[in-house]
Formats: structure tokens, sequence, C-alpha cells
């Protein structure tokens, strides 16, 4: 996991045998804060322990050809790294909180944005947010940005909207990150930062798309910087945004704000003062919550008051539904009463018309014999045609079989593709792994590009082969469109043949249904056979549903077709934004090495030149004139000596700086010359 820190000249850092001999020879005048040096000294020696293992796991593992999924000791260093990082981060500011807070105590006014304790915590406060951050997909460069998680608190919290929509409205801010930090501020100086990110907190979830699962805000250390936010609620700041580039500042460390003195007579004369203004401000800090507290138990009061005159009413409509139910069911009793005196009458009177018609069948059976030979012939000539229709079904339940076969093959087919395309992208991740590796890691960046270059024609191999499969899908799509179609025509002529059989049918129905009409009305005896060929009928009718929805089916199967079509251009697209992401890795690697000079040069010159304290120069180095109220000293932020304002009025953008800075008129000719060598 990568952490945006600075490099810092190590001559500017003190070392702790030097801490031990100068705390021995300035008893008299100050002594140090004990539990302000012992977590500075935990915190160097934590960080120091974390670059060298850092170093020593890129040597060995870093450019390794082996996947990071089978490498356990990959996976158990890197977590020991993280681990001892997120350590790292939660000392820090352990210890930029304290000092922040005592400051402001002992100052006694509120606090305005040049407040170097207040600046360095929210450079601290930057690098946790950054801890563990997931980089977006891009090949132009890396884009790491703590705002993206910041602005999921508008949602949660409503309060904060005011907070994101003046943030919107500043126009100066044009990067996510000048963005982030003035959200900070607000929330500062509205001492509500520490619940606002006790909200993202609670929410893990949603943190998970941010940030990695080892990172600090995910673990149980955003919890404990958290609660140490909370003691910051006694601070009174108030922070201009209006004028600051807050986009373009670079957040250092630094550790010789955490090394000062203290002066024992005014920790004396103050302390009785801080005491009372901390009980002061944590009886506050109480009230709020618990106030907060009684604003939620009263919603609360109101919620439950509101459902208990939902449920009354509810019961006062169930209890009317039951009297009218009950009003029903007693009216459905007398309409039933009614019903079965009509039936009975209903029996006695066909009763009496069965013995009629009992009579008149006597008389009429023997002319009615010779009319049933003549239907039962007729009902021969319907089964042998039924039968033929079965036959021509079963042809074309064939045909859909082969249809469903074809389809599966496609199918097939378009799986083993998208399992080719998840190769590939999993390919993709790793060259991106690669690429962030290359960016920490200067002194193997030959090595790494020789393995990108064999990667970058590996990828070509394969789009290669992805560009043969299509073709070979666009092939097997259009056999099964030439398929489809024939199967189309062979559903017509169906199609036509039975509906002139359907129709010669029908003709032939009407004629049965005069002919037993005519029957039914001499001979109700008859009525058996009658429904017997009712049942036939039916069954003629449920074959042709069933031909109407193998049609349906065949409509279905067009679109499926069409989805088959829709893939493939997806597919095509998906061929050709791989092509434009390895053109863009090209030129990321071109930046890349461009940047690795930049840092190589700003290396060279913090460690090539040394820092002159005001003490020790008397003479200006160049016109060598003795220094005095109206001649005053000027260090020039390139070699580090000191100069009068004549040899030293020129002003130049270096590397370490990102505004143009003083510069002594040498150091003003030799990067004049340097930086028309690098144009030329």
């Amino acid at each position: 996991i990568q952490e945006d820190f600075e490099i810092v000249d190590k001559k500017q850092i003190p070392n702790t045998t030097e801490l031990k001999n100068e705390g021995k020879e300035k008893t008299e005048e100050a002594r140090w804060s004990a539990p302000i040096l012992s977590l500075a000294k935990k915190a160097s020696e934590n960080l120091a322990l974390s670059y060298g293992n850092a170093l020593k796991s890129a040597s060995l593992v870093g450019f390794i050809s082996k996947p990071v999924s089978n490498d356990s000791t990959a996976k158990t260093s890197a977590r020991y790294h993280a681990m001892e990082e997120r350590a790292n981060l939660m000392n820090m500011m352990k210890l930029s909180i304290k000092i922040l807070i005592q400051a402001a105590l002992s100052l006694g006014r509120t606090l305005d944005s040049d407040f170097p304790p207040l600046q360095q915590f929210f450079v601290v406060l930057e690098h946790c947010l950054k801890h563990g951050l997931k980089v977006k997909k891009t090949f132009i460069g890396q884009n790491k940005s703590f705002f993206g998680p910041l602005e999921l608190v508008e949602k949660l919290c409503p309060e904060a909207s005011d907070i994101a929509t003046s943030v919107k409205n500043l126009p100066e801010l044009k990067t996510a990150v000048g963005r982030g930090r003035a959200w900070l501020y607000l929330a500062l100086m509205q001492k509500k930062l520490a619940d606002y990110l006790k909200v993202l907190l609670d929410h893990k979830h949603l943190l998970s798309e941010f940030y990695e699962p080892d990172a600090l805000m995910m673990e149980e250390e955003g919890a404990v910087i958290v609660g140490l936010l909370v003691g910051l609620n006694v601070i009174d700041a108030n922070l201009c945004l209006k004028g600051e580039d807050l986009d373009s500042q670079v957040g250092v460390i630094d550790f010789s704000l955490y090394l000062k003195e203290t002066q024992d007579s005014d920790g004396k004369q103050d302390g009785g003062i801080t005491a009372v203004l901390d009980q002061k401000h944590y009886v506050e800090e109480l009230n709020r919550h618990l106030s907060c507290t009684v604003a939620d138990l009263q919603n609360k009061i109101d919620c439950l008051e509101k459902t208990n005159s939902k449920l009354q009413e509810e019961l006062a409509a169930a209890t009317d539904r039951i009297g009218s139910l009950q009003e029903e069911q007693q009216q459905l009793k007398q309409q039933n009463e009614l019903i079965r005196e009509r039936s009975e009458k209903s029996v006695e009177v066909t009763k009496e018309d069965t013995k009629v018609e009992l009579d008149t069948y006597k008389q009429s059976r023997q002319g009615l014999d010779e009319m049933y030979s003549d239907v039962w012939k007729q009902l021969k000539e319907e089964k042998k045609i039924r039968l033929e229709l079965e036959k021509e079904l079963e042809l074309q339940i064939g045909m859909k079989t082969e249809m469903e076969i074809a389809m599966k093959l496609l199918e097939k087919d378009t799986h083993e593709k998208q399992d080719t395309l998840v190769a590939l992208r999993q390919q993709l991740e790793e060259v991106k792994a690669i690429n962030l590796q290359m960016f920490h890691k200067s002194q193997n960046a030959e090595c790494s590009l020789q393995q990108k270059t064999e990667a970058i024609s590996s990828f070509e191999g394969k789009t290669n082969e992805m560009m043969s499969s299509m073709k070979q899908m666009e092939e097997r799509l259009q056999h099964a469109e030439k398929a489809r179609q024939a199967a189309e025509e062979r559903c017509n002529k169906m199609k036509q043949e039975l509906a002139g059989r359907l129709d010669t049918c029908r003709q032939q129905m009407s004629q049965l249904d005069s002919k037993c009409s005519t029957l039914e009305k001499e001979l109700k005896s008859e009525k058996e056979q009658r429904q017997t060929l009712q049942r036939e009928l039916h069954q003629e009718k449920d074959a042709t549903t069933l031909l109407k929805t193998e049609l349906q089916q065949m409509e279905g199967l067009k679109k499926e077709l069409r989805k088959l079509q829709d893939e493939k251009q997806q597919l095509e697209k998906v061929c050709e934004e791989q092509e434009q992401a390895l053109q863009e890795m090209g030129l990321h690697l071109s930046q890349s090495k461009l940047k690795m000079e930049d840092i190589k040069e700003v290396n060279k010159a913090l460690k090539g030149h040394t820092w002159l304290k005001d003490d020790e120069a008397t003479h200006c180095k160049q016109c060598e004139k003795e220094f005095s109220i109206s001649r005053r000293k000027h260090h020039c932020r390139n070699c580090g000596d000191i100069f009068c304002n004549t040899c030293s009025s020129n002003e130049l953008a270096l590397p370490s700086y990102p505004k143009p800075v003083r510069v002594c008129d040498t150091c003003h000719t030799l990067l004049l010359q340097r930086c028309s060598s690098n144009s030329s």
C-alpha cells in the first residue's frame, strides 16, 4: 500500500543520541516533556523500521514473475507492513492532537490557518485518510483522493449538506484533494469532525468501495482516532478558505515541531487555567450529547404514539368489517333456501317430461338406427384424418429439438469466450499492479520495463486470438440464421396446410352438430354418444392450441438470436477498449521515466547542500559585505548559504518547492543552464 510521504533531509531530523547529549547540556535552560519525547521516539523508530522492511521486501519479492495469490510469504509481509503503517499513523495522530490542544490552550484565542500545530494536524489526518485508498482504474496516472469517502457523509448525515454545498461553490478548488482539505477545515470549525467520521465508520460496507481491507479506516485504529478527535471540540478555529491554494499544497510531516522545548514557568502559571477550561469544555460536550439523546427519545415517543393511533383505527375498521360480513352471511342463507325450493320444483317438471320422451323414443327407434350407422362411418373417416395430423406434429417437434440443440451449442461458445475475457481482465489487473510498483522502485525500473514489454506482446497475441474467435462466432451465427429461415419457411407451409384441414374439419363439425341436434330432440338416450364426440372435438382443439404455443416459442427463439447479436457487438467494443488501454500504458511508462529523473535530481540537491544557520554567517558569501540592520540576511533555497538582498534577488521554481522561491545569482545561472540543456 503506497503512502504519499515526501523525502525530508536526514540532517534536519535529530538522532536519539544527539537528543540525549543536548538534554544533558541544556538542563539549566529548559526540559523536554516526557510524553511528547517518548511518542516522537516511537514514531521515528517505527517509520525507520517500516521503511527498511519495505526496501527489503521490494528487493526480494517486488519483481519476481510469480502470481501473488500463490506466494504466501508476500501476503504475510504485506500484512505486516500494513500493521506497522497503521501503528505509526495512530501514534503520530495522538501526538499531533496532544500538541495542538496544549498549544491552543496556552495561546488562549481562536486559531488561524497559519498556526503550525494546526497545519501539522491536517497533514497527519490527510495521511490517515489516504492510507489504503483504492486506485482508480486509469492508465494516465495514479488518482488517489480521500474526497470520495467524505462525500458519503452528506447522504448518511443530512447536517453535513451545508459543508458539501459550500465546498462545491468555491471557485478556487479544481482538484478532489483541495475539496477534501476544505471539507476538513469546515468540519473542524463546526466542531463535528469526530461525529462525521464516526458515521462513516458505522457504515464500513460503503467504505469498502474506496479502501482496501487492511486500510486504517477499516480496522480498529480508525475507531481509536475518531475517539481522539472528540477532544478537538475544545478548540475554537476561524479558518479562511478564500485566497489559499489548497490544491497545490504539499503535506510534509515536520517532526521538529514535536521536539520543541517547553517553558516551565508558563506551564506553572497557566496550569490552573487550562484545567478549569478543560473541565468547562468537557461539561459542555456532555450537555450536547445529552441534549441529542433527549431529542432522539422524544422522536421515538412520537413515532410510538402515531403507531398506537393507527392500530386503534385499524381495530375499529376491522370490527365494522366483521359486522358487514355477518349481515352478508345471513343474506346468503336466505338465497340458498330460495334456490333449493326452485330446484325441487324443476326436478318434478323434468320427471314428467322424461315420461313423455320415453313414449316418443319407442316409436322412433327404428328410423334412428339407420341414421346412427351413417354417423359411425363419418366418425371413422375423421379418426384417420386425426392420425395424419399427429404424424405431421411429430415431424415439427423433431425440427424444434434440432433448433434447441443448435442454440445450446451457441450458448456454450459464448460462455467460453466470456471466460477468456475474464482471464484477460485479470491479466490487465496484474499489469496495473506492476506499474504501481515501478513508480516506487527506481533502482529496478529497467527490469520492470522489459517485463512489461513482454506482457504487451503476450496481450497482442491474445487480442489476435480474440479476433479470430470473433470471426468464427460470426460464421456460426450466419449458419444459425440460414437454419432459422429454413425452419420459418417450413412452419409457414405447415400453417397453410393446417388451416385448410381445419376449415374442412369445421365444416364437417357444423354438419355433425345439426344432425346431433335433430337426434337430441328425437332421442335423449343418445346423449352419451354425443358426449364422446364432444370430447374428441376438445382434443382436436387442444392440438390446435399446442400448435399456437409452438409458434410463440419460435418467436422467442428469434428474440434470443437478436440478444446474441447484441452481445457480439459488446465484445467488439471491449476489444477496442483493450487496445486503447495498451496505448495508454505506453504513455504512462514514458511519463514514469520522466518523474523518476526529477526525483533523482531532487535527491541529489537535498544530499549535496546543507542549510546554513543565521548565527554562522556575518558576511555575504558573494560580495563579502558585512550584515547590518539595513543589509539583512537571506537564504538561498537551492544551496542553503546566506546572501544579501542584491546577491539573491532572483526567483525560480525548484522541484522541492511548488512556487518560485529566492535563489542566489550563481545558482540562478546554473539552474538556467540546466533547464536550457534539458529542453534542447
